[in-house]
């Protein structure tokens, strides 16, 4: 059988039990209530990770490139709930100017059901994976979501992946595609003064980079939304110290992921892979910023909201203290993970709409 088959299968497993045990089993089942930080992990969270534990998968630092690409779309396949309905998807082809040449993305267009606006804001959108893995399949789930509940379009980006196309290749596709959508916004019924940018963990770092490379563009993104971002490649933070293990995303995981993506460690300086580190970020995008309250990430992406409202930049941050990194991919087998993605929509719901007062 396929690794991709064993996984899904596995997965499925764990996923069905953590979402159908009522709860009094899962807090009976998950044993005593787990904390770091002063925050206490969701009981079906909990119950998740002791399943995928038994499971024998192993830790994604001990994979192939293949492997680990496999696993991480079956488990938002697995995880991600019902498709929600929308209007249309489309997947196109584009060229991209890459380094002098033309290089060729794709990507994949939803638009929401019964709409009647004829230019619609529209979410760009980079997925997560460690700037490795990660594609427009499964992150399909995901998309039809935010393009249902936002009522806006949504564009995902099939941005180039490591270690094949190592640093900026992801942060040049992203600046590229920002500037395909905006000029051909309006024939694709997109209005080009409300584009979103948007990612969720390495996909948020690149958000994060590309908003603030393309703030000076005659138009750029209206907003930047960044679900659980990387924004500093050092790893230092105290919530690495206490949320580095046993919360789904480990430390060495991503110092696997940042070893794929990265030529060498003194380029975790460079503000295109650690954009904390940028000097100035004045003049970007709005940010919604959401963490989650047992994560690795979650530090870093305060520090960054701190950093963003400190330069004059309009930020909003939320964290969701019980959740784990990840979670915006469980919504079909973590309640609370579905309604911190029913907030995280509104919120950017919210802000669209002050736009056009």
């Amino acid at each position: 059988m396929p690794v991709k088959e064993i996984i899904r299968e596995l997965q499925g497993k764990a996923a069905n039990l953590a979402l159908r045990m009522p709860i009094s089993w899962v807090n009976i089942l998950a044993g005593p209530p787990v904390t770091a930080d002063g925050r206490t992990l969701d009981s079906r969270a909990q119950w998740l990770l002791q399943l995928l534990a038994r499971s024998g998968q192993l830790p994604v630092q001990q994979m192939s490139v293949v492997e680990a690409r496999e696993v991480y779309d079956a488990s938002l396949m697995q995880w991600g709930g019902r498709p929600a309905p929308v209007g249309e998807i489309v997947d196109r082809t584009v060229e991209l100017p890459r380094a002098g040449a033309f290089g060729r993305m794709r990507v994949r267009i939803y638009r929401p059901a019964d709409t009647v606006a004829r230019l619609l804001p529209t979410i760009l959108y980079f997925h997560g994976g460690g700037w490795a893995a990660g594609s427009l399949e499964g992150y399909d789930l995901s998309c039809r979501f935010f393009c249902a509940r936002s009522g806006c379009a949504v564009v995902s980006v099939d941005y180039r992946l490591a270690p094949e196309h190592k640093f900026p290749a992801a942060a040049d596709d992203a600046v590229e595609a920002f500037r395909w959508l905006a000029a051909e916004a309006v024939g694709l019924g997109i209005d080009p003064a409300r584009i979103v940018i948007a990612g969720d963990s390495a996909g948020g770092n690149i958000a994060a980079v590309a908003a603030r490379l393309l703030r000076d563009e005659p138009r750029p993104p209206c907003l930047q939304w960044l679900i659980y971002p990387v924004t500093d490649m050092a790893f230092d933070t105290a919530s690495y110290a206490s949320c580095g293990e046993n919360f789904m995303l480990t430390r060495a995981a991503m110092e696997w992921f940042r070893g794929l993506y990265l030529n060498d460690m003194s380029e975790i300086e460079d503000p295109r892979a650690s954009p904390l580190r940028a000097p100035d970020l004045s003049g970007v995008a709005p940010a919604l910023i959401y963490t989650a309250g047992l994560d690795p990430l979650r530090d870093e992406g305060l520090a960054y909201s701190e950093k963003l409202a400190a330069a004059g930049v309009k930020t909003i941050y939320r964290e969701f203290d019980s959740l784990i990194h990840g979670f915006g991919g469980m919504r079909g087998i973590l309640p609370a993970g579905a309604r911190a993605m029913d907030d995280m929509v509104a919120g950017l719901r919210h802000e669209l709409a002050q736009l056009g007062r």
